[in-house]
């Protein structure tokens, strides 16, 4: 296949992923003074950062594939629509990890703000993304195989390459992990904003 292809593949997943962490992460809280305006709140509030960032890696993934199509070489997606549905599952579990680290930041935010940090920083190298799945040795798959991400974006090249069949990679191990982080992230996010005090707000 295609070499620039395999890296736009996985380039775009986890660069959406990785905004989506930071953009909801960031995203005002309780303790904003936006939230004196009824009827928002932060429910409103990640809703918008997380559209946000699904909006503008969409237009540049789209500008970048028109460009290399047109002034390069012609691409062929073998199941655009396979390949959609991995692009918005990077997004969607980016959402549930990024109200965990949102939930717990006001409890600790120097702390969790490096561990965001850090969390996208490591994606970099664990997510895969520049790497064959297939052709990973059990001992090394074994460091990648706990991240979605990794089982997105392996999975998202199977949609992408004729040729390519994921055999390392689960679609529904991403789907449940993307349940259970929104899971997480929405009841940690409810006890934060019940706890929330203005000291806080100073505190950030």
């Amino acid at each position: 296949g295609d070499f620039i292809l395999f890296i736009m593949s996985g380039i775009f997943s986890f660069m959406t992923h990785s905004k989506t962490i930071k953009a909801v992460s960031s995203a005002d809280g309780p303790t904003s003074a936006m939230m004196k305006h009824a009827p928002m709140n932060t429910i409103v509030s990640v809703s918008a950062a997380a559209l946000s960032a699904l909006y503008l890696q969409t237009r540049s993934a789209a500008v970048i594939r028109f460009g290399y199509h047109a002034l390069g070489t012609p691409i062929t997606i073998d199941e655009p629509v396979g390949v959609a549905a991995m692009y918005l599952l990077s997004w969607s579990s980016g959402i549930g990890i990024g109200l965990i680290f949102k939930a717990a930041t006001p409890w600790a935010p120097d702390f969790f703000t490096v561990a965001t940090t850090a969390y996208t920083r490591a994606n970099m190298v664990f997510s895969g993304k520049m790497f064959v799945a297939n052709t990973l040795p059990g001992y090394m798959r074994d460091m990648f195989d706990w991240n979605p991400l990794f089982h997105i974006i392996d999975q998202s090249r199977g949609f992408v390459f004729l040729n390519y069949e994921p055999r390392y990679s689960s679609v529904m191990y991403a789907i449940y992990m993307g349940i259970i982080f929104l899971v997480i992230g929405l009841l940690g996010e409810f006890y934060t904003r019940r706890a929330a005090s203005l000291s806080w707000g100073a505190r950030r």
